[in-house]
C-alpha cells in the first residue's frame, strides 16, 4: 500500500502502473473521491495521448438555477447547504459539451430526468440491472476502482470502512483479483474522507486491501447532502395505501425520494397513532379482503427488517420509530426456528432445548457447539472451553445437556442475554440530508453494527443464499416508483418510447422479480395517475407505450393517489379494470374506449360509480381536513429550508406555471396590481428574494405576482 497526499501525484503513479489507457470504475452517489476523479480528467485533459473512460452512476452535481430568478433563491440556498462541496469536473464540461475527445463518460443510472437533454450522456449510457454492474465493469475493461472511503482505528489497528458504498465493490473485488491473476494491471485507490460515517460489518476492510490511499484534510469537503423535498398530495395518498400494504414481521424495500417519505410518515402515523391513521384509512375505502391478504393497518409491534439497495433517510426515522427492528441471523437454522416462533431474541434455557431437539447442537457439547453458541451471543463471553469442559472462572460444567442438573447450572452461569450479531438493515449504499450523516456518525458502535451495509448481489437477489435470503425476507414489500404503467400492467420507469433515458433500470428489475420468487412477498410499483398541469396534463394509465422496463408477465401491484390495482395473477380484462379504477377521472373514458376498441375489454363493461371520482380537487379536500389538525406537513422527515424559502419556493412554481397560461397571467397580473399586502409582514420574503427594492419593469412584476402568491397561500394577509 502506498500513500498520497497529492490527488495529482497518485494519478501519476497509476499510469506508471497501467500506463495510458485508464478505465476507471467509481462508486454510485456519494462514494466518489472527487478531487481524485478530477485529477484523473486534468491529467487526460491535458494530454491528449492519454484515453480516460469513466465509468459510473448517479454521479452527484449541485443545483443549478435556470434564470435568474431561480438564481435569487437557489443561490444562497446552494451556499448554505452544499458549502464547498467540489463538484465533478467531468459532468460540468458534459453539460457544457467540452468533453475532450479521449474522454467519455458512461453511466448507468442518472438522477431521474437530469440528463434528458445531454447528448453525451445519452449516447454512452449503458443499460444493466445493478446486479450485472460488476460483469460490465470488467468487460469494459475497468483497470482502475477508486473509492472515498472512512478510517478509525480498534484496538490498535487502522481499518477502512466503504461506507455508503458496499454496493458494487463487495462484489468486484474478487472479480479484480481474478483479474490480476490472468495478468491484467489492476490498480484500487482508497480516498480516505474524515467526515464520511464509519459503517461496521461487511462495510469494514483493512487499508492494504487496497494498492494506493489518499490522504489529505484540505479534501474534507462537504458531503453531497441532498435536501429533503417536499411531500406533494398524489405522493402522500400513494404513501398511505402502500404502507397499509405492509405485513408487521415482514421485510421492507423502498427508495429515495418524496414517495419514500411518504411511505415513512404514514407507517410512523400507523404505528403512534394507530387510531388516526385507522380513521384516515376508512376515507381510502380499502378493499377489506386485501387488507387482510396482504397487509395490515395495525401497529408494528414484531417491526419490520430493512433489506433495500439504498439505505434511505427514511429508514433511519423509522429504526428511530421503533418500526425497523426485526432482526435477522445469517444462519439458516436459528433464522427458521426464530421464523417459527421457537426461538425468541431473549436468551432463555429453551433456546438451548429448541437447539438441540432441532439437532443443531449436541446434546453432548462439541467445541463447535460451544464456539457456535458463544457466537450468537446464547453463551456469555465468560464461558471457556477447557479439557472437554466448560467453564466460567471457576465453574466447571460437563457436556451433556441431558443431565437435568448439569443443563440447570449451565442455564445458570452460561447463558447469555439477548441474541447477538443480528442485524435489522441491510443496506447497498446510502445517501441523504446532512442530518442523516450526522446520526449515523453519532450511533454507538453497538447500535450501528445493526445496520451492515452489504453488496447488490447479496440485497438484490437470491443467489447469495437462496435457503437463508428465503428466510430472512419473510413477507417482502419491495416498493418502488414508475412513471407510466400500460393497461396490460407493464410499467415504465427508466426511458421513452424515443430512447430516451430518464434515470435507469438500477435495481429495479431486481425486486420486482424476487418479489414473484419470494413466498409471500410482493413488488409494489407507485405510479402517480398524472403527470402536467393545465392543458399539458396527461394520463399516466396508457393504452400502450413503445418502451417498458418491467414486462407484463411480472405485474403485481400498482398504487396510484386513487388506490390499490392488485394485478397479480389476473386475466387481461381484469387487470384493465383495476387499473382504470386507479385512473384519473378525466381519462378514464378514454381507456376504456381504446380498451374496448382492442377487444380486450367486454362491449358492456361500464365504470363503476365509486370510481367516477377520482379527482386531484377530492383527495386536496381531503387531505386539507387532516393538514388543519397538523398531519401531513409538507416536509414530514424535516427540512434544510428555511419557512420563507418554503413559501417562496411554493409560490414561485406556482407563478412559473401560470405563466405557461395566457388567460390565467393576466388574470393574475390585474389581481396582484389591486392587491395591497402588509409591507412589515412582506419583508422577510422580499429581501430573501432579493425583490425588496425592484430596479425592473420585470422584477415590479414579479414582485407584485409574489406577493399575491404569498397572500393566496396564507403566508400574507391583505390590507
Amino acid at each position: 500500500m502506498e500513500q498520497f497526499q497529492d490527488a495529482m501525484r497518485c494519478v501519476d503513479n497509476v499510469i506508471e502502473k497501467i500506463g495510458n489507457t485508464i478505465v476507471l470504475g467509481l462508486p454510485l452517489g456519494l462514494g466518489k473521491p472527487n478531487q481524485l476523479v478530477n485529477a484523473f480528467y486534468q491529467k487526460a485533459k491535458s494530454n491528449p495521448e492519454i484515453s480516460l473512460r469513466i465509468i459510473t452512476a448517479l454521479s452527484l452535481e449541485k443545483p443549478q438555477p435556470k434564470d435568474v430568478m431561480e438564481a435569487k433563491f437557489l443561490v444562497p440556498f446552494v451556499e448554505r447547504v452544499f458549502g464547498d462541496y467540489e463538484s465533478l469536473e467531468y459532468m460540468q464540461a458534459m453539460r457544457a459539451n467540452t468533453l475532450p475527445d479521449n474522454i467519455t463518460v458512461s453511466e448507468f443510472y442518472f438522477k431521474a430526468g437530469a440528463m434528458k437533454h445531454v447528448a453525451s450522456a445519452q449516447q454512452h449510457y449503458i443499460s444493466t440491472n445493478y446486479t450485472f454492474v460488476c460483469r460490465d465493469l470488467l468487460d469494459n475493461g475497468v483497470n482502475v476502482l477508486a473509492q472515498m472511503v472512512a478510517a478509525e482505528q480498534f484496538d490498535g489497528e487502522d481499518w477502512f470502512s466503504l461506507s455508503c458504498n458496499t454496493d458494487v465493490t463487495l462484489d468486484l473485488w474478487p472479480l479484480l483479483d481474478q483479474a490480476r491473476e490472468d495478468g491484467r494491471p489492476v490498480v484500487t485507490i482508497a480516498q480516505v474522507h474524515d467526515d464520511l460515517p464509519f459503517m461496521y460489518n461487511h462495510a469494514m476492510i483493512e487499508p492494504d486491501c487496497f494498492d494506493l490511499v489518499l490522504r489529505n484534510p484540505q479534501y474534507n469537503t462537504r458531503l453531497f447532502a441532498p435536501p429533503n423535498m417536499a411531500v406533494p398530495l398524489q405522493d402522500y395518498f400513494a404513501g398511505l395505501y402502500a404502507s397499509a400494504l405492509i405485513r408487521d414481521g415482514g421485510t421492507l424495500q423502498i427508495g429515495i425520494g418524496s414517495l419514500g417519505d411518504a411511505i415513512v410518515y404514514a407507517s410512523q402515523l400507523r404505528h403512534q397513532e394507530n387510531g388516526t391513521y385507522q380513521q384516515i384509512l376508512a376515507q381510502c375505502d380499502i378493499d377489506p379482503a386485501l387488507l387482510a391478504k396482504v397487509g395490515g393497518d395495525d401497529t408494528f409491534e414484531k417491526g419490520l427488517y430493512g433489506s433495500s439497495e439504498m439505505f434511505v433517510n427514511g429508514f433511519m426515522h423509522l429504526i428511530q420509530s421503533g418500526i425497523v427492528k426485526r432482526k435477522v441471523y445469517d444462519d439458516v437454522q436459528l433464522q427458521q426456528l426464530i421464523n417459527q416462533g421457537l426461538i425468541e431474541e431473549k436468551v432463555s434455557p429453551n433456546t438451548l432445548t429448541v437447539l438441540m431437539n432441532a439437532g443443531v447442537i449436541d446434546s453432548q457439547l462439541t467445541f463447535q457447539d460451544v464456539t457456535y453458541l458463544q457466537h450468537w451471543g446464547i453463551f456469555s463471553e465468560q464461558v471457556v472451553w477447557d479439557n472437554d469442559t466448560i467453564r466460567v472462572d471457576t465453574r466447571r460444567f460437563t457436556l451433556y445437556l441431558t443431565n437435568d442438573h448439569n443443563f440447570a447450572e449451565i442455564c445458570e452461569y452460561c447463558l447469555g442475554e439477548t441474541l447477538q450479531r443480528g442485524v435489522y438493515m441491510h443496506g447497498g449504499f446510502f445517501l441523504g440530508p446532512e442530518d442523516f450523516y450526522q446520526q449515523l456518525r453519532d450511533m454507538p458502535r453497538e447500535q450501528s453494527e445493526n445496520i451492515c451495509m452489504s453488496s447488490v448481489g447479496h440485497i438484490n437477489q437470491l443467489d447469495f443464499d437462496p435457503e437463508l435470503l428465503h428466510a430472512q425476507r419473510q413477507d417482502a414489500r419491495f416498493i418502488n416508483t414508475g412513471m407510466m404503467v400500460t393497461l396490460s400492467g407493464a410499467v415504465v420507469s427508466d426511458g421513452l418510447e424515443d430512447g430516451t433515458v430518464i434515470s435507469g433500470v438500477g435495481g429495479q428489475y431486481d425486486f420486482v422479480a424476487m418479489a414473484h420468487k419470494l413466498s409471500g412477498a410482493r413488488s409494489i410499483l407507485c405510479v402517480r395517475s398524472t403527470r402536467g398541469e393545465g392543458k399539458q396534463r396527461q394520463s399516466n394509465i396508457v393504452t400502450q407505450y413503445g418502451h417498458t422496463t418491467i414486462p407484463r408477465h411480472l405485474r403485481d401491484m400498482v398504487v396510484t393517489e386513487y388506490g390499490i390495482a392488485d394485478l397479480r395473477g389476473k386475466t387481461d380484462e381484469q387487470v384493465i379494470i383495476a387499473l382504470i379504477a386507479v385512473a384519473d377521472s378525466a381519462f378514464q373514458q378514454e381507456l376504456v374506449e381504446d380498451a374496448k376498441a382492442q377487444g380486450k375489454l367486454s362491449s358492456q363493461y361500464e365504470i363503476p360509480n365509486e370510481y367516477r371520482n377520482n379527482t386531484p380537487s377530492r383527495l386536496a379536500e381531503q387531505l386539507n381536513q387532516w393538514q388543519q389538525q397538523g398531519y401531513f406537513p409538507n416536509f414530514p422527515l424535516g427540512s434544510d429550508f428555511t419557512e420563507e424559502e418554503v413559501a417562496l419556493g411554493k409560490s414561485l412554481r406556482k407563478i412559473k406555471a401560470t405563466m405557461e397560461e395566457p388567460k390565467s397571467m393576466i388574470k393574475a397580473v390585474l389581481r396582484s396590481f389591486i392587491n395591497s399586502s402588509d409591507e412589515a409582514q412582506a419583508a422577510p420574503y422580499l429581501q430573501r428574494i432579493g425583490l425588496e427594492h425592484p430596479e425592473t419593469a420585470k422584477e415590479v412584476l414579479l414582485q407584485h405576482l409574489l406577493l399575491l402568491e404569498l397572500e393566496d397561500n396564507g403566508y400574507l394577509k391583505s390590507l
